[in-house]
């Protein structure tokens, strides 16, 4: 255990989950690492992005945190070190109670605690503990098909966000995002004679979106699509693409009567609505970490949004808990316009174990508008070189360009010429050997903020040192990142491109594009099945579904 850095045994961290206090589980591997398997409320954050997170995600600098990477023995000695590190960065931006894990992942498997694989696994657990529990009802897509040939009255909706149904959806499908459901989907079926089927790419928010219009009294016959369009495509059969079907809107006497319904099932599941005063007192207080989300469309929060809320669509915050709300134990805060989308959110989550609050809105309208800007950490001093200058450098052959954003983001578009590493390689003794490979070494990320805290990390010895191409200048950053390179008219490249580390800091989903093996979608929807046996043997995850 690294000098100076106090550590918090499993032991102690199971029975802080049970007990449903405060606390922040870190995983500061690569995502791709920590998709191989890890506790449940385990939140992914990687060492490389901490900054740009942080406080968003952990708004509480009080909060007890525990971090870990693999541990001592589970052959990655670097993690480990990036945990410590991790620790100390922490501290370095006002956080007061961090820990290690005793004896990282390799310490939690060792005191006989479950890991589960994939991401968003809290949520995913929580989708098929309903299903088992609630009898959801459920369509076979060789069903569903006959039924959209045969043209039986059905109304098939897509419960994930628009960009994912765009890019592969059931034939007929229309667009309704989970929370929208239980608000829009009376439009779509006026008659309680349609059958409404919900889908999802695969099992959780096809599972949540058709048991909330069952909860909310919707008087039609609601279905799950089984296993969604994975379930759609092992069948055999075709999906669509590029569609826009989205659902209208709906009238202000439809919002109230969804509101109410939805308000019901919250009610029962323990929600409650929480004034500023009481609010204010919590957070000036200190006391608790509080998360306060915006649940309506992107497009509406855009428009306008109460005063410090941040966007977190309903359905995807039921679906990425463990993104949006690291700290297990917080003070969920959810605000609408009283469309019913706060309250059918919140019923959700408190079944998941949070306290929840739904938050009025205000009579004399939003008090912002424009998208969220991340709260970030003060940016380090380092030197910025702009696109043209950058430019003149390529052209004569001294500049190498390292991007430290995500690798997808590398192989969607990069500066020509640039290749891609992880931001812990350019730290230690990898980084002269690997900036050495030109005069002028230049770090880019998407916006240039990670760039600037990676360049940072770059020893001193490294920064203008003489090296094979003579004199070698201290590291810089792209001004405006890659998006300013390509603001300045300039072109980027896409796809394959020169990675110097392995790209395991992007876990690609199963359920994501339509060029996945068939018998990697199978393993998924395996491992989806396998979810409520784990959350039995795991035994720290306060589930209630009612």
């Amino acid at each position: 255990m690294p000098t100076g850095i106090p550590s918090v045994s499993p032991s102690a961290v199971r029975r802080a989950l049970r007990d449903r206090a405060e606390i922040g589980l870190l995983d500061m591997r690569p995502e791709g690492r920590f998709a191989a398997g890890h506790p449940l409320f385990a939140a992914s954050f990687p060492l490389g992005r901490l900054e740009a997170d942080v406080f968003d995600r952990l708004p509480r600098r009080s909060v007890p945190l525990v971090v870990y990477g693999d541990g001592p023995g589970a052959g990655s000695g670097r993690s480990a070190a990036d945990a410590a590190t991790a620790v100390r960065r922490l501290r370095s931006l006002g956080y007061r109670n961090v820990s290690l894990l005793a004896g990282g992942l390799a310490g939690w498997t060792a005191a006989g605690g479950e890991l589960f694989a994939g991401v968003n696994a809290p949520s995913k657990a929580f989708g098929e503990l309903v299903a088992a529990t609630a009898a959801t009802p459920d369509v076979t897509a060789r069903h569903l098909q006959a039924m959209l040939r045969d043209g039986q009255d059905v109304v098939v909706v897509d419960a994930r966000r628009f960009d994912e149904y765009q890019t592969m959806s059931i034939p007929t499908a229309i667009s309704v995002p989970g929370a929208e459901l239980v608000l829009r989907v009376g439009a779509l079926a006026p008659d309680p004679a349609t059958t409404v089927v919900v889908n999802c790419a695969g099992r959780t928010r096809s599972i949540i979106g058709a048991q909330s219009l069952i909860n909310a009294g919707q008087a039609n016959r609601v279905m799950a699509l089984r296993n969604g369009t994975i379930g759609w495509t092992l069948a055999g059969l075709t999906l669509d693409h590029g569609q826009a079907r989205r659902v209208p809107e709906v009238p202000a006497a439809s919002a109230r009567r969804a509101h109410a319904a939805a308000w019901a099932v919250a009610t029962k599941a323990g929600v409650r609505r929480i004034g500023a005063g009481e609010l204010r007192s919590v957070e000036d207080g200190g006391r608790r970490t509080v998360y306060r989300f915006d649940v309506r469309t992107p497009e509406e929060y855009v428009a306008g949004h109460p005063a410090g809320f941040r966007p977190a669509p309903g359905g995807q915050l039921v679906q990425e808990t463990d993104w949006f709300a690291p700290v297990r134990g917080a003070l969920v805060v959810l605000a609408d316009d009283e469309g019913g989308r706060a309250a059918m959110t919140g019923s959700w989550l408190a079944q998941m174990g949070w306290d929840v609050a739904l938050w009025p809105p205000d009579p004399a309208g939003p008090a912002e508008a424009g998208p969220w800007r991340p709260a970030l950490p003060p940016l380090p001093e380092v030197m910025l070189v702009d696109p043209a200058q950058l430019d003149d450098w390529l052209r004569a052959g001294e500049a190498l360009i390292v991007d430290v954003d995500t690798s997808r983001r590398f192989l969607a578009g990069h500066v020509p010429g640039a290749v891609w590493a992880l931001r812990a390689d350019l730290s230690g003794d990898a980084a002269s050997g690997l900036l050495d490979r030109a005069a002028r070494p230049v770090l880019t990320s998407a916006d240039g903020i990670l760039a600037a805290f990676a360049a940072a990390d770059v020893p001193q010895r490294a920064q203008g040192v003489h090296g094979a191409h003579g004199a070698q200048a201290a590291v810089a950053v792209l001004d405006g990142g890659t998006a300013g390179w390509a603001g300045s008219g300039r072109p980027l490249s896409a796809g394959a491109g020169e990675m110097l580390s392995p790209p395991v800091d992007v876990y690609r989903r199963p359920y994501e594009g339509t060029d996945v093996d068939p018998a990697v979608m199978q393993a998924y929807l395996d491992w989806e099945h396998g979810l409520v046996a784990q959350l039995e043997r795991d035994g720290t995850h306060g589930f209630t579904p009612c």
